[in-house]
């Protein structure tokens, strides 16, 4: 008998929430992205911000601060006599480059030049549920709750010989709206898997018939839909704050319960933030359905690896976020295979791509209420890891289409590196680096 931690989907996942035209698109023309060199003083630099408006895309604790400034800031950003570099000169035009493709998907799982341009949401319920039916004996399609706004947050659960039960890979995707690129990444490692599977590769093979993946590449499918329709660089979901305010959206990636309060540099309590946590732990639908994924999961035959897919920066980060010096007693042993995964990475990659690696509060900045934090401490998983793909700024959340494909093969390498050494002995001892 089929065994399932989830409710299978009986309907397609095709059936959503229609999506009406909308005359407020939001204009990105003229708008810069800049990286400012801070020289290793970040708080004296955003002081020196502190008279104009902009926000924020991403930063290094050490390095740099990536922003995004209007038309009418230029002038006087420019007065402020920094050391900075333009990644976008006009983003509304990158934006517009984003879409063209000269490559034409086939609509069949096994044309990879769907990994040659984005899609709509609609194509990728499609093709996920086109790759299941190629794979009917050892899949089935999953959904791990609904969003705000009433969309199935599908998947597909893959498995070996002798059937399900496994210990548990989880990977998520497009936590984040914008970050359009860690959708695709997901998708192609799920053909990977099937593909090597069907196809008799032995260590594809290996990788099924030891665990049982969990795969889902739309976490937040409200937010990726506003920002196709709407705006492009939108992040967080679509849930309103209480009292109906004009600040929309939760960051999902801040919302999950553990560590959720322990560092107000963490997250923002203000509803118009990029990183707005919620009124409380795990206070977004979207959120809730994980949340109780990661708990069945555990409570069956546990979690092997957990992997969050994010852009951008180039980074493998492992626990804890929430605080810069606290470390794992497993830090040895995740920091380890980080390096391998890396060094694969750069290494299969033409442009000799490469990650930098560490616990993550450390690494970057504090980040509260984080998943791989929580699906570590929480969900018990061995190995627990964010992923921010490409690059590290030059095109940032908008990585241009013929990127696709490349980011996502050189990430297929670094997964095999990392789940064929998932039980390796030399792990064995293995304390705080």
């Amino acid at each position: 008998m089929r065994f399932s931690l989830l409710v299978p989907i009986l309907a397609s996942l095709v059936a959503s929430v229609p999506i009406s035209p909308r005359n407020d698109v939001v204009s990105y023309d003229g708008y810069k992205v800049l990286r400012i060199n801070t020289h290793g003083h970040p708080s004296s630099t955003k002081e020196k911000l502190s008279g104009i408006l902009y926000e924020q895309w991403n930063r290094d604790v050490y390095k740099h601060l990536d922003i995004l400034i209007s038309p009418d800031q230029v002038a006087t950003f420019e007065a402020l006599d920094l050391d900075y570099e333009v990644m976008h000169e006009n983003l509304g035009d990158s934006i517009a480059s984003e879409s063209i493709s000269n490559s034409v998907w086939k609509r069949q799982t096994g044309d990879l030049s769907w990994y040659d341009s984005y899609h709509d949401y609609q194509d990728h319920i499609q093709y996920f549920e086109d790759l299941q039916k190629s794979f009917p004996n050892n899949s089935e399609l999953i959904s791990s709750g609904t969003s705000y706004e009433g969309r199935n947050i599908y998947g597909l659960h893959l498995w070996g010989a002798s059937g399900p039960g496994k210990p548990a890979v989880l990977y998520h995707g497009n936590v984040h709206a914008r970050e359009w690129i860690t959708s695709p990444v997901v998708e192609y490692i799920t053909l990977q898997l099937v593909n090597g599977y069907s196809g008799g590769d032995n260590l594809t093979r290996s990788f099924l018939d030891k665990y049982d993946f969990y795969i889902i590449p739309i976490v937040n499918p409200d937010g990726f839909v506003y920002s196709q329709t709407t705006d492009r660089l939108w992040r967080k979901n679509r849930q309103p704050p209480p009292g109906n305010q004009s600040c929309i959206g939760r960051d999902i990636n801040r919302n999950w319960e553990f560590a959720w309060d322990a560092n107000p540099l963490g997250a923002s309590t203000n509803p118009c933030s990029q990183s707005y946590k919620g009124e409380a732990p795990s206070d977004t639908p979207e959120n809730q359905g994980l949340d109780k994924l990661v708990r069945q999961l555990r409570d069956g035959a546990g979690i092997k690896l957990y992997i969050d897919w994010h852009s951008y920066g180039q980074y493998i980060l492992s626990p804890f976020g929430y605080k810069e010096t606290l470390y794992a007693p497993e830090l040895g042993k995740w920091t380890k295979a980080a390096g391998i995964v890396s060094e694969t990475i750069r290494d299969s990659s033409d442009a000799r791509t490469t990650f930098t690696f560490g616990p993550s509060g450390a690494t970057l900045y504090p980040t509260t209420g984080a998943a791989p934090d929580h699906v570590y401490s929480i969900g018990y998983a061995e190995f627990s890891y964010t992923i921010e793909l490409r690059d590290t700024g030059r095109f940032g959340f908008v990585l241009p289409p013929e990127q696709i494909r490349p980011t996502a093969e050189e990430q297929w390498e670094g997964q095999k590196a990392l789940l064929g050494l998932l039980d390796e002995e030399f792990f064995d001892g293995e304390g705080p680096a």
